[in-house]
């Protein structure tokens, strides 16, 4: 019987999680389409003003195991069978340790495995799961050292922007580990990200991107409905995020669409569309579910060691070039 109902459960979080596999945009398949019109044709909340009320704080934890590309083999399948989804939380389970950081949350048994997900990657176009080629160009903006990469570090350049808390990623609000807030106005909405302290206050009302010489780190972004779903495109970029840091900044002539669809009052959809045509040979989307979380509001990334050793390392750096001055 125990059997019978965790097939049954795993099973409803593959057609949850089925969206994902639907066709380059990740939009809901043929077999949620059912109970969709039928969600759809009742009253999904609003605000006083008459927009989707996509407020509050929203997790991602369930894809936290999703690789962001799809193993070759399985194909243009992005959901797991039940002993695919096992064999893919006892791999974590077992790499948890002290000594890789990367597979846990510095090697916390307990943060591994904690996935809901059957879902095989995040990136869901090109239908193999898998980002395209990036342009020869690409890759002579790979950095020497920072904390994504394995080595010692050569001196305070090799700090990056994300060592520096100055940013985490490109877009933050575009990974599992980041829980969201959303917070509306009429007129507007604002996403909040804490990993790292990011908040975009995005105006609805058609006006246009700000010139391009106007650049930023989150670059700039207007909004716009489409039906239930939030349609977000960000452009402005100054060049000098990266997406994962291994692999270099990103361009400014990066393009970023997001949607946001609420699939009921406590699920969100989430659908990111990266076009860089100085990194990639062709656009690519990742999508994933987030759930209402209700424990609270998000609480401030603090990472204590971490400010004292890096003022501590440029604050030496400073004072040995003044020494070599002298």
């Amino acid at each position: 019987m125990t059997r019978i109902l965790r097939t049954t459960s795993f099973m409803a979080l593959a057609l949850a999680c089925a969206c994902v596999e639907a066709g380059a945009t990740g939009r809901i398949c043929s077999r949620q389409a059912a109970a969709v019109k039928e969600k759809e044709n009742k009253t999904l909340p609003r605000t006083p003003w008459g927009d989707p009320d996509l407020q509050g704080v929203w997790s991602g934890t369930g894809s936290l195991d999703v690789p962001l590309d799809r193993d070759a083999a399985l194909g243009q399948r992005n959901v797991l069978t039940a002993e695919e989804f096992e064999a893919r939380r006892a791999r974590l389970v077992k790499s948890a340790s002290s000594d890789n950081i990367e597979a846990t949350n510095f090697g916390l048994p307990s943060e591994a495995g904690r996935s809901t997900s059957p879902q095989a990657s995040l990136v869901v176009d090109p239908p193999d799961g898998r980002r395209p080629p990036r342009v020869p160009a690409a890759e002579t903006r790979r950095p020497r050292r920072n904390s994504f990469v394995p080595g010692m570090f050569d001196s305070v350049s090799d700090l990056g922007i994300f060592d520096r808390c100055i940013a985490y990623s490109t877009i933050a609000v575009a990974f599992p580990v980041n829980p969201i807030e959303i917070v509306q106005a009429p007129g507007y909405v604002a996403i909040r990200a804490e990993i790292i302290h990011e908040t975009r206050v995005i105006p609805l009302d058609g006006r246009s991107h700000a010139k391009p010489v106007l650049t930023s780190y989150a670059g700039d972004s207007r909004g716009r409905w489409e039906g239930k779903t939030l349609v977000v495109e960000t452009t402005n970029f100054n060049g000098k995020t990266s997406f994962t840091g291994d692999a270099g900044p990103l361009t400014a002539r990066l393009t970023i669409i997001e949607r946001f669809t609420l699939i009921d009052p406590d699920r969100l959809s989430y659908e990111a569309t990266f076009n860089d045509p100085e990194t990639w040979t062709r656009p690519w989307t990742l999508a994933f579910p987030r759930a209402r979380d209700v424990s609270g509001g998000l609480l401030e990334y603090a990472w204590h060691e971490g400010n004292y050793s890096l003022a501590n390392i440029l604050r030496a750096s400073r004072v040995a070039a003044e020494q070599e001055t002298k």
